[in-house]
């Protein structure tokens, strides 16, 4: 296991949640069958949704298709050091409007919400599959989009790049670096509330 997982607020965690985290460094020669990509889709199928509505589309981009290729071209340029060397990136975008026509209805109150469990079900099942999943938004979501065909009535919204690791001596030292940054989050005090807002929740309050 890589000493960037888990750390000591994740050891008590289940798998893969405890063991999961973002690598940059991938094996750019490894791809994953078809079968292994419909399951991760699978995961994201299954995640769930306000009333069922499953407001998520995931474009699949595969080194060497037409997609991939559309996704290399918009890509920042401190994501395009390390994402097209994943097996393969998902993108995802969220069903946001009824209709294409200005101030049509919302289709979810709640499908961004939606759209990040399916995301979070999707990198959650990589990890149970013996990959690493590294999710990003560093790119030109209008050109992209626009080159996808995607609708007036949907949002693209985030990149999900999954592989295997791979030699940081393949990689620039930034891109190598990214692997053995420290990895923080904040404490539970300050966005976990037990009382009304800013009121830190504490294991031993009781509550």
């Amino acid at each position: 296991m890589s000493q960037q997982a888990p750390q000591p607020s994740a050891a008590s965690l289940a798998e893969p949640m405890r063991s999961r985290w973002s690598a940059s460094v991938y094996d750019a020669a490894h791809r994953l069958s078809g079968s292994e990509i419909e399951t991760l889709l699978h995961a994201a199928q299954w995640a769930p949704s306000a009333g069922n509505s499953q407001p998520w589309l995931f474009f699949v981009c595969v080194p060497g298709t037409a997609n991939h290729d559309r996704l290399v071209a918009t890509l920042s340029r401190g994501n395009s050091g390390w994402v097209p060397r994943a097996s393969v990136v998902f993108l995802t975008a969220a069903h946001v409007r009824t209709g294409e026509e200005p101030g049509a209805p919302a289709f979810s109150d709640y499908a961004l919400h939606d759209v990040g469990q399916a995301a979070a079900h999707l990198t959650l099942q990589a990890r149970a599959m013996g990959l690493h999943a590294h999710q990003f938004a560093g790119f030109d979501h209008d050109a992209l989009a626009h080159a996808l065909g995607v609708p007036p009535t949907h949002q693209l919204l985030t990149g999900i790049a999954v592989g295997v690791p791979g030699d940081p001596g393949d990689v620039d030292e930034r891109t190598a670096a990214r692997d053995h940054r420290d990895r923080v989050r904040k404490p539970l005090a300050e966005w976990a509330f037990g009382g009304g807002f800013g009121e830190g929740w504490v294991a031993d309050s009781g509550a």
